[in-house]
């Protein structure tokens, strides 16, 4: 690597990072501790689909011969490795980038994969939230690329021989969140609806709602084939970033039961501050961490999700 290479990469890890924690401190979620090093991969799952993991969030792709699809776009220096590393693309254009929600460590590649595709497709409320979360975060919003093309509740469109869709069940993590599926391969992108046996980023600012995402990930379970393979936006790295449908279910069970927690520390009298002060929550040893923990966080926003009756 030269040293314009070399600048222009720092720079661009830099930027992502600042925008990181920026977006982390909004959501009041502790960052979690940096790297030294990123380590980017390309899996490919079935049918022509695969998927890329680096730092940020799962992106999911599409590579056949007569269309390219990525879902998601994680930082700008990842951005740039995924589309220049991106198996079989040989410098063709991206046919559409698909975002499954409007957070940052999903979307900060947008400048990025924008030249090089023909559209990006969104749920219709992720560009508003894209714009309220940068300006929470102080960053600007006029660099900010959205969504050129959005959708209420459902999108469809024949990429060669596939066929991607995506859906909008409600609010759930954000109220932007959709389900992307490539059918013809049956790989199924969760986006952030899922977090494997990790403990979850809760949207409240931007419109999640516990008490709709547990509903959320039975009719996913319950819908969708029992042979799905399915992306999932975070895992832990001994249980990985792709799985089946129990492990929706494990997350509806860790959903259900930070919520009953709460419901039942509310009934004993005890306040807020003194809620959220747990450790880890009972039953669910997959998800514990020793440090940076967004429990906290997730009591917090089930405490308000049930004193505010919303």
């Amino acid at each position: 690597m030269n040293r314009r290479d070399f600048l222009a990469r720092s720079s661009f890890a830099l930027s992502a990072g600042l925008l990181s924690r920026s977006w982390l401190r909004a959501q009041g979620t502790p960052p979690p501790a940096a790297p030294a090093a990123w380590t980017p991969e390309f899996k490919p799952l079935r049918r022509n689909v695969g998927l890329f993991t680096a730092r940020g969030g799962t992106i999911g792709w599409l590579v056949n011969d007569d269309a390219l699809a990525a879902v998601d776009t994680q930082f700008p220096d990842t951005a740039e490795t995924f589309l220049a590393g991106l198996p079989g693309r040989a410098g063709r254009t991206l046919d559409v980038v698909i975002n499954t929600h409007h957070h940052g460590d999903h979307t900060s590649g947008n400048p990025v994969l924008k030249p090089a595709s023909k559209s990006i497709v969104g749920h219709a409320n992720v560009p508003e939230l894209m714009r309220a979360a940068a300006e929470r975060a102080k960053q600007p919003v006029d660099k900010l690329v959205v969504p050129d093309a959005t959708f209420a509740d459902t999108w469809r469109t024949p990429l060669g021989d596939e066929t991607v869709s995506a859906r909008y069940f409600g609010p759930a993590h954000t109220r932007g969140d959709i389900v992307v599926t490539f059918e013809k391969a049956n790989v199924v992108h969760l986006g952030d609806l899922m977090f494997n046996r990790l403990y979850p980023v809760i949207d409240r600012p931007g419109g999640a709602r516990i008490r709709g995402w547990i509903p959320i990930l039975e009719k996913i379970a319950a819908e969708y084939p029992a042979d799905a393979i399915y992306i999932f936006g975070h895992g832990n790295p001994a249980f990985g970033v792709t799985g089946q449908r129990g492990d929706l279910l494990t997350l509806r069970d860790y959903l259900s039961g930070l919520l009953a927690h709460v419901e039942k520390e509310i009934a004993a009298g005890k306040a807020k501050a003194d809620i959220v002060a747990l450790e880890n929550l009972p039953g669910f040893p997959d998800f514990h961490v020793t440090r940076n923990s967004r429990l906290p966080a997730n009591l917090g926003v089930a405490y308000d999700e049930l004193t505010s009756g919303m």
